[in-house]
This record gives structure tokens, sequence and C-alpha cells, in this order.
């Protein structure tokens, strides 16, 4: 089966500036690309800012296929602002901008991240929040024929962050639906879940019917297939087997020339 490989230009291509990533990802022979939300700490960026994010897609001649919403300041070690109570204006700022992405360059697909713990709120609380925040952005996407993503992360590398499993991830897309949102799927993530140890064929069959997106780095050290413990030609297999269609994006540290880092997608 031939894969369509994507590539995270907010993780790759880091060597040149972010406007300058599609352009080198359509260099290095992709023709779509994925980005983390673009401006760390502002949900509301000015709209040159934005004009200009979505011209570098445009004149590189690349396809975006999937965008964060904002999720706090990342650099920071934020990992999403959506289930913190005293954030929902800050967090829902974030839709008017994302829907003029949407109508400039057709992405339609919006990784959620959920929010670490916070000291002094109680885990009810956040998840209510969350709760109520995801079921109003489904909605915002919906309108343009967008769907919300769930990802689990890594233990110990994203803080007290909760949605650790495939499992964890899914209680939260049944959640959603439940409150009325049915445009939620679980985002596939191989790292995350193999870091945190989850069996990555058997998440893979039992959640077929809800992925709706994969991601892949080995593990450990978050490099690309070859480099880490997973096999891959067993995992490909597998989502072939369970009628896995979408994109596989690249979501690797480089850990040498280009060319080595993507040649294995072409052997």
């Amino acid at each position: 089966m031939t894969r369509r490989f994507a590539v995270n230009c907010s993780i790759l291509f880091t060597e040149t500036p972010l406007l300058d990533r599609p352009a080198a990802a359509r260099a290095a022979g992709f023709g779509e690309v994925e980005f983390w939300w673009p401006w760390p700490g502002e949900p509301d960026p000015p709209g040159a800012e934005v004009d200009a994010f979505c011209q570098a897609v445009e004149d590189a001649g690349v396809r975006l296929i999937g965008l964060n919403l904002y999720a706090g300041d990342m650099p920071a070690g934020e990992r999403g602002a959506l289930s913190d109570p005293s954030r929902v204006e800050e967090f829902r700022a974030c839709l008017p901008v994302v829907r003029r992405i949407a109508e400039r360059t057709g992405v339609r697909s919006f990784n959620a991240l959920y929010g670490q713990r916070l000291d002094g709120a109680a885990a009810s609380d956040q998840d209510r929040t969350a709760t109520e925040n995801l079921v109003h952005a489904a909605r915002s996407v919906g309108e343009f024929g967008g769907t919300l993503l769930i990802e689990p992360l890594a233990r110990g590398l994203n803080g007290a962050y909760p949605l650790e499993t495939a499992a964890d991830a899914m209680a939260v897309v049944s959640r959603v639906r439940a409150a009325g949102a049915a445009n939620v799927r679980f985002l596939f993530d191989t790292f995350h879940l193999a870091t945190n140890g989850d069996d990555l064929e058997r998440a893979a069959r039992e959640h077929a019917a809800d992925i709706g997106h994969v991601q892949i780095a080995d593990a450990p050290g978050r490099g690309r297939p070859g480099t880490g413990r997973i096999d891959f030609d067993r995992l490909f297999a597998v989502l072939d087997g369970i009628g896995y269609t979408g994109r596989i994006a690249l979501e690797y540290v480089l850990q040498g020339p280009s060319p080595e880092e993507f040649g294995w997608t072409t052997s």
C-alpha cells in the first residue's frame, strides 16, 4: 500500500525560520505539512501574522493538513489551556483565527491539547471545563467540516498531563461526543503511546474506528523509525489491516542530515 507521509514543521526543519519551513518541506519531497500553534502564548495573533503564515503555506505549494489549537506557552512547558477554568476566554480566542486559517488553507484537522493538572484546581473542575471547551471548539470547527483530535502525551516529559494512553484519550472522546459533539477523534501518536507502555498494535485494532490521525516517531528517543524499538513494518501492516487510509505525519527529532532522516520513507 502506498502511504501518504506528511511532515510536522514545528518539530522538523527548525534550523530555518517558521515561515520558511513549508518551502523546506516541499524541497525535501513532502506535499503535506502540519504545525503546532505557530504563536506560543498568543491565542489571537495580529491578522498580518496569520496571513503571512497562510501565505507561506500557499507559496510553498504544500497542503496544510493539521494544526494544533492554542496550547498556551509550549516553549515554557505548557501543553494546553483548554482544561484551565481561569483561561476559558483565552483558549476560545483562538477559534476565529483557526477559522481564518482554515478558510485560506483548507486545513480540517485540529489537535486540541488537554492541558496539565493544576495545583489548587480540582481535577473534576478541570475535566468539566475541558469538556465544555472541547464541545464549543468542535462545534466551531464543525461549521466548516473540521474535526478535533485528542492526543495522549508521554509521561514524565510533559508535566502532569492526564492523558497518557489510548484509553485515556478515548474516554475524553466519548465524553465530548456524549455532550453533543460528534466530530472528535483519537490522535494515534506512536512515540507517546509506546513511551507510556501502550501496545501499539492492540491500540490500533481496538480503536480503529476512532483514529482520526497518525503521527510517528520511534521510542525511546523520538527519532526516525529505526532508531528505537518500535517495529514500524508490523505497525504499518496493522494500520493497513484496519483500513486506515489517512496521512501519517512525521513528528520526530532529526538526528542527522535530512536525506538520511527521510530516506526511509521511499525504501
